[in-house]
């Protein structure tokens, strides 16, 4: 059971100003390997931010930090100023109880890189595998908002398929209708459209434009598209060695570099821009 602590913080970050995410003197290794050192940063609420800069610079680990499906370190990170993992009691980093971070995860929804969808199961079937039984939704109406999904992502005909018959583009475009159906206060992006042939890119990136300019939801997004995220961000964040060198509006970031390891990057993966 959470602690009355943790209740009355759940009770506080619902009706507060607090930022959608924040990172507090967060750290990863990952054996000798520092990956993330000493890093502080926040995502307001609404707010669209996109992560660049060179593999191995740290940002899918704060992906998966954010969504549990690694720990950190050190440091600690809050969702709506409710602490995700680990809390400070007595001068000590303390690890919350599973049931809490089940709880405080519910909020967040990821898209994966290699789209993670179940095989076995029909698109309809993994579109409402998590909502009936994380939020406990009735089938009805899973199955209802699933198929409103399906015909946003331009799917509605694929409802019966199996994944293995979609091409990647499709596989891809259910797994965003997949974690939009556990209605995410925010929403993790991971290279979404690095495992996609280049002709097929667009369909994906254009639903997520639409999703970013038509919801209020908090989007965390790594990609390699830098137009894709000059679109869709209000702010870029610039990694290196994990450590956020250099962040600011796109319009900064890509057009007005400060540092020269920004400068030197995006002139290596940008080119045409506009």
């Amino acid at each position: 059971m959470p602690t009355n602590n943790e209740t009355a913080a759940a009770d506080t970050a619902a009706n507060s100003t607090e930022p959608a995410i924040r990172f507090e003197n967060v750290s990863k290794s990952f054996g000798s390997n520092l990956v993330l050192d000493d890093l502080n940063f926040t995502v307001a609420k609404g707010d669209r931010v996109t992560l660049i800069g060179p593999s191995g610079s740290g940002k899918t680990t704060i992906l998966r930090l954010v969504m549990t499906l690694t720990e950190a370190t050190d440091g600690y990170i809050f969702i709506d100023g409710e602490p995700l993992t680990h809390v400070e009691r007595n001068e000590r980093r303390v690890e919350l109880k599973e049931k809490h971070k089940n709880e405080v995860r519910k909020r967040i929804g990821m898209v994966f890189q290699h789209f993670n969808l179940f095989p076995n199961m029909t698109v309809l079937e993994n579109l409402i595998e998590a909502p009936i039984h994380v939020l406990k939704m009735p089938k009805n109406e899973a199955i209802e908002k699933a198929r409103e999904l399906l015909e946003r992502v331009g799917l509605a005909d694929k409802e019966n398929a199996h994944p293995r018959s979609l091409s990647g583009g499709q596989q891809q475009r259910v797994a965003i209708a997949r974690a939009l159906a556990m209605d995410p206060d925010i929403l993790l992006l991971d290279e979404v459209t690095s495992a996609l042939d280049p002709e097929i890119i667009g369909e994906v990136l254009n639903i997520l434009r639409d999703i970013a300019a038509n919801t209020d939801i908090t989007m965390l997004i790594v990609t390699h598209e830098m137009q894709f995220a000059k679109d869709v961000s209000n702010r870029v964040l610039m990694f290196d060695h994990g450590h956020i060198i250099e962040e600011g509006t796109p319009k900064d970031i890509f057009n007005n570099p400060e540092q020269q390891r920004t400068k030197d990057f995006l002139s290596a993966v940008v080119g045409g821009i506009d």
